[in-house]
């Protein structure tokens, strides 16, 4: 095992406290908000783009003391850029659809 450098150690932390950050002000979106559409889409970037943040601290934290390139976090981007959208276009739908009924 590799030892990290100072500029990774801080480039990680950084792009880690980053990601904690905007996942925290996605979920205080959903506590703060009072509609049910306001409500969905806060969380929903906060994910996204925390999750991508913290992705790339363990790319580059595991990348380096493992001194080999270590790829398999980019599914997890993926996975969490494709499938978080999908699920908030369904909610909604669904949220329509029962407003539609209700009427």
């Amino acid at each position: 095992m590799n030892a990290l450098p100072d500029w990774a150690a801080w480039l990680t932390a950084l792009l880690l406290l980053l990601g904690a950050g905007i996942t925290f002000i996605g979920s205080l979106g959903l506590v703060r908000l009072r509609k049910f559409y306001d409500r969905v889409h806060a969380p929903t970037l906060g994910t996204t783009l925390g999750t991508l943040n913290i992705v790339l601290a363990s790319m580059i934290y595991f990348s380096i003391t493992e001194a080999r390139p270590v790829l398999h976090e980019i599914l997890i981007a993926i996975f969490v850029t494709v499938t978080t959208p999908i699920t908030l276009l369904l909610i909604v739908r669904a949220a329509v659809f029962r407003d539609q009924l209700g009427k």
